[in-house]
This record gives C-alpha cells, sequence and structure tokens, in this order.
C-alpha cells in the first residue's frame, strides 16, 4: 500500500521557510523566540492581549506581521519597523 501524506504536507510552503519539508520531518515546534518575537511585535502595534494573540493560529498570526509591517512600511518609509519573516 502507498503511503497516505498527512493534510499539512499539502500546505504550500516557500523552499527555504523554516517550515519546508525539509525541516518539517518527525515532531518540529516553531522556534520559542520567534513567537515571542511575532507577539511582542503585534502587542506593540496592535495593543492586543496575550489571551487574544495565543489564540491566533500560526498563520493568522503571520499574516498580520505581515500587515502590520507593510502598514509602518508605508507610512514611515523606515525599514527598521517592519518584521521581516524569513
Amino acid at each position: 500500500m502507498g503511503e497516505q501524506p498527512y493534510a499539512w504536507q499539502e500546505i504550500p510552503r516557500q523552499p527555504g521557510s523554516l517550515l519546508s519539508l525539509k525541516h518539517t520531518r518527525g515532531v518540529s515546534l516553531y522556534p520559542q523566540d520567534r513567537l515571542y518575537q511575532e507577539m511582542a511585535f503585534l502587542a506593540y502595534y496592535l495593543h492586543w492581549s496575550n489571551e487574544d494573540l495565543m489564540a491566533l493560529d500560526h498563520w493568522e498570526r503571520r499574516r498580520w506581521c505581515r500587515e502590520v509591517s507593510a502598514i509602518n512600511k508605508k507610512l514611515s518609509g523606515d525599514e527598521k519597523k517592519t518584521f521581516e519573516l524569513r
């Protein structure tokens, strides 16, 4: 019998991403430092509570970081106020 892929394996990923298939063999956790950086960034700019931030799933949290970064970059022209996702 052929091996069935897990649902997460069907999600499109960027080749160098931490979530690319080469990085997700076995048990893989999102780096804790990265999680806190994203949460601090959103809390600072959006004034959301810890509970609200923890309720976001990974993809939604990263999307909000991209959106806030785009607004900051557009308004200020300052690259330092963005949260670059690698």
